[in-house]
C-alpha cells in the first residue's frame, strides 16, 4: 500500500485527500497533512472524520516538511499549496526520495521550473502535474479526431477562454491578485488550456507574444467607471453587502471554518475586494503562439464576462473543427466539487473542406469536468491503464504548459516575442 502526504490544505487539497479516503483507500493510505495554518488541518482532519468516516491523521506545520518525510516516509508527496511554494516542496521531496503530484501550475517562473527539472535529473523520482482538463471526455475526443486525421494536418487554433464575474472574479479577491504568488492568470488559469493545446496537437511552443492588462478589476478602473464606494473586504463592510462582486465567508459553513476562522493564524484575507489597491496581474489577455510543428494559435482570456466556458476553433489541411463548451460557474470551495468545470452545454462540431458539417456526439461522465475528474484520480491513484490518448502528464507536460504562459508574461513586460527554448534547459 502506497503511503502518502498532502502539503496545503487550502481550497484544492480535499479534491486529491477526499478521493486517496474515499476511493482508494485499499491501494492508498493518507498518513500527514502539512500547512502553515494549524487551524486549516484541524478543519481537514474534522472533514476527514465526519464526512470520510476517517481517523485524524498527524499534522506538521511548513517548517516541519522535512521533518514529516523523515517520520511519515511517505512514497507520494501530494503538492496544493499556494503556487509558488511548489517548487520548494517539489525539490525537498525529490530530495528526500519521494515521488510528487503537484497541481498546476507546477511553477510561476522559468527559475523555479529548471530547479525542478534539474532536481527531477538529479534524483531519478517522478512528478506528475494534474491536467484534469486533458481527461474531460470532450477534450479528449478533440485528441481522437486530430489523431484520427479527421481535418488533416492542423495549421492554426483559435482558442477563447471566458471567465464570468463569479469564478474569474474569484482570483481577484484571493492570493492570485499577486503575481509573484500565481504568476498571473496566463501561468495560474492558462496553463490549462496551453496543455490542451499541447495535449491536442501533440506538439510542443516555440515563440510567444502576448499582450493585456488588467482592465477591469483594481481600484483605478472601477474609479474611472464612476465608482466611489470601496472597501478593503467584504467580511464586516457595509458597502461590499451592495456589491454583487464580493463574497460572503458567513454565509458558507465551509469557506467560514476554511478562512475566516483560521485568519487568526496566518492574516489571510479571502474575501478581498475585487476592486481594491494590490491587484497586479491581468484580467485581459491576447497570445499568439508558433509551435514546433509549424502550427500557429491565437489565444484570448477574459476574467469578467458574462458566461463560463471556452470557443476554440481547429483548422487543418482537411477541414475544421468548431468547439463550445459552457461550464456551470463556481467559487473555489464554495460548493461541490463535481459542479468545477461541470458542462452544462457543449457542441463539437466538425467540417470536412469538401462534405457536409457534422456534430460529435461526446457522452459525458459523472464528477467535475465534464467526468473527466475521476478518470484523473483515477489515473493518478489507481491501477495504471493503457491510454491511447497518453492524457498522463508528466514533468515535461507541466513544464511545457506554464513556460507558454511564462513567456508570455516576459512578453508583457518587454513588447518583444520569446523564443520558450531560451528559458529552461531539460
Amino acid at each position: 500500500m502506497k503511503k502518502y502526504v498532502l502539503v496545503g490544505t487550502g481550497g484544492r487539497a480535499e479534491f486529491f485527500y477526499g478521493a486517496i479516503v474515499r476511493d482508494f483507500n485499499e491501494t492508498c493510505n493518507l498518513v500527514a497533512f502539512c500547512d502553515l495554518n494549524q487551524t486549516r488541518m484541524d478543519y481537514a482532519n474534522r472533514l476527514l472524520e465526519e464526512k470520510y468516516n476517517h481517523p485524524k491523521i498527524n499534522t506538521y506545520i511548513h517548517t516541519d516538511f522535512e521533518k514529516m518525510i523523515t517520520e511519515e516516509k511517505p512514497d507520494t508527496v501530494v503538492v496544493t499549496s499556494v503556487d509558488r511554494t511548489h517548487h520548494t516542496y517539489i525539490i525537498k521531496a525529490l530530495e528526500l526520495g519521494c515521488d510528487v503530484v503537484t497541481e498546476k501550475p507546477m511553477t510561476v517562473d522559468a527559475e523555479k521550473c529548471q530547479a525542478i527539472i534539474d532536481a527531477i535529473n538529479r534524483t531519478g523520482k517522478e512528478v506528475r502535474v494534474a491536467f484534469n482538463y486533458r481527461y474531460a471526455p470532450h477534450n479528449t475526443k478533440i485528441r481522437e479526431l486530430i489523431m484520427n486525421d479527421v481535418i488533416g494536418q492542423v495549421n492554426s487554433v483559435h482558442f477563447e477562454w471566458a471567465l464570468d464575474t463569479q469564478h474569474g472574479a474569484d482570483y481577484f479577491r484571493r492570493w492570485h491578485r499577486d503575481k509573484r504568488n500565481s504568476g498571473g492568470l496566463l501561468v495560474h488559469k492558462s496553463t490549462h488550456h496551453f496543455d490542451l493545446v499541447n495535449f491536442w496537437l501533440d506538439t510542443k511552443p516555440e515563440t510567444v507574444y502576448a499582450s493585456g492588462g488588467l482592465r477591469f478589476y483594481g481600484r483605478e478602473n472601477a474609479e474611472s467607471r464612476g465608482v466611489t464606494q470601496f472597501y478593503q473586504r467584504a467580511y464586516g463592510s457595509e458597502y461590499a453587502k451592495d456589491d454583487p462582486f464580493a463574497i460572503d465567508l458567513e454565509s458558507n459553513e465551509h469557506l467560514t471554518a476554511m478562512y475566516l476562522d483560521a485568519e487568526k493564524e496566518d492574516g489571510y484575507q479571502r474575501d478581498q475586494s475585487v476592486f481594491g489597491d494590490g491587484i497586479n496581474i491581468e484580467d485581459t489577455l491576447g497570445v499568439m503562439v508558433t509551435y514546433k510543428n509549424k502550427a500557429i494559435l491565437n489565444y484570448s482570456l477574459n476574467a469578467y464576462l458574462p458566461w463560463e466556458g471556452y470557443i476554440v476553433s481547429i483548422n487543418g489541411t482537411k477541414g475544421r473543427i468548431e468547439v463550445r463548451i459552457r461550464e456551470q460557474s463556481y467559487i473555489n470551495s464554495g460548493g461541490s466539487k463535481d459542479d468545477e468545470g461541470k458542462v452544462k452545454e457543449k457542441s463539437i462540431m466538425v467540417m470536412p473542406m469538401f462534405g457536409q458539417p457534422y456534430e460529435v456526439d461526446v457522452v459525458e461522465g459523472k464528477g467535475g469536468h465534464g467526468g473527466g475528474d475521476p478518470i484523473l484520480l483515477q489515473d493518478i491513484f489507481g491501477s495504471p491503464v493503457e491510454d491511447e490518448f497518453k492524457r498522463a502528464a508528466s514533468h515535461v507536460d507541466g513544464a511545457m504548459s506554464i513556460l507558454t504562459g511564462i513567456a508570455g508574461n516576459i512578453s508583457l513586460n518587454t513588447g518583444h516575442a520569446v523564443k520558450v527554448d531560451e528559458l529552461i534547459k531539460f
